[in-house]
């Protein structure tokens, strides 16, 4: 069983989209959603700073735009289950069948010009925690105001809130804690300080015509598959002021059956998740075009085991 995967903000690197775009097609599909959106993805891709696509508001349609570019190069293939870490929610409602291209972009760019919004009335940010008890951890991030905003599983859980509280964190690690990383965004996401980006995406969701998932749908909200079209825009509009649990869509993976993850670009976070907390289930990351024969061969090797289940 193949599951489709795309990652959230902070994987994005400078230059990360350019040799994408020497693929086929690649130069003209960015050019048309970069229209569709009013920003020009090519460039951001290719020759902006790692400042300029912290930028939440480019950041968000800009991996949106990444993964669905990659994912169009693998060729025609159908995931069993597809699933997102925070943005990468929309790439995978697009994957699903869920929403179009052009509405997966339009709609990724509304969310990240109101999520920027949110955060410039607070300073905030993200780290991520490395190593220890997740209770513990938890628990410690509540006594400093901190929210658990990614509970990603693998031993990584991801702290969001002001300024001076990831700072009290930084001189005070919970008890077994290594690390503490602070990440590449512009605010404190999945957390009240983005209730105002709520509200947005509410009135821009009325735009939507979403049709129900052709494959298995797994929500970071609770890792629960959902059903409905409806359902999943209305957890993509939940989702910006809720915590990820990705530990629990990883939970999930295992109830499904997965056999195989495949990472669309710029992949590599949540293989690395998936290595850790799923053994035996084989891992690709599309980091470059480079990429894409080893997916394919892949893809294909799962596809055949399927078929020789459902012969045998």
């Amino acid at each position: 069983m193949l599951v489709l995967v795309a990652p959230g903000q902070g994987a994005q690197t400078p230059g990360f989209l350019t040799p994408w775009l020497d693929l086929p097609g690649a130069a003209d599909r960015i050019a048309a959603w970069s229209d569709a959106i009013g920003l020009d993805l090519a460039h951001y891709g290719t020759q902006a700073d790692a400042d300029a696509i912290r930028d939440t508001a480019v950041a968000q349609p800009l991996l949106v735009a990444a993964g669905l570019l990659s994912a169009a190069a693998l060729g025609d293939i159908t995931p069993d289950a597809v699933a997102g870490h925070s943005v990468g929610e929309i790439t995978a409602a697009a994957f699903a069948g869920v929403l179009d291209d052009t509405a997966a972009l339009q709609l990724v760019r509304k969310r990240g010009l109101a999520m920027a919004d949110a955060a410039a009335v607070t300073k905030t940010g993200m780290s991520a925690l490395l190593g220890g008890e997740p209770d513990v951890t938890v628990a410690h991030l509540e006594k400093l105001g901190l929210t658990p905003a990614n509970v990603n599983g693998a031993g990584q859980i991801v702290a969001a809130g002001t300024l001076e509280e990831l700072a009290a964190l930084e001189a005070d690690k919970p008890e077994g804690v290594r690390r503490v990383v602070p990440l590449k965004v512009a605010g404190a996401f999945h957390t009240r300080h983005m209730a105002p980006a709520v509200a947005k995406l509410e009135e821009a969701a009325k735009d939507l015509t979403p049709a129900d998932p052709t494959v298995a749908y797994v929500s970071n909200k609770d890792g629960r598959t959902v059903a409905t079209g409806a359902e999943v825009v209305a957890r993509l509009v939940g989702q910006v002021a809720n915590p990820v649990r990705w530990d629990l869509c990883m939970e999930t993976f295992k109830t499904l059956g997965v056999t195989a993850l495949v990472e669309v670009c710029p992949g590599g976070t949540l293989t690395g998740l998936a290595k850790r907390a799923l053994p035996g289930v084989q891992t690709l990351a599309l980091k470059t075009p480079d990429d894409l024969d080893a997916a394919r061969a892949l893809i294909a090797e799962h596809s055949s085991a399927a078929a020789d289940t459902q012969t045998a």
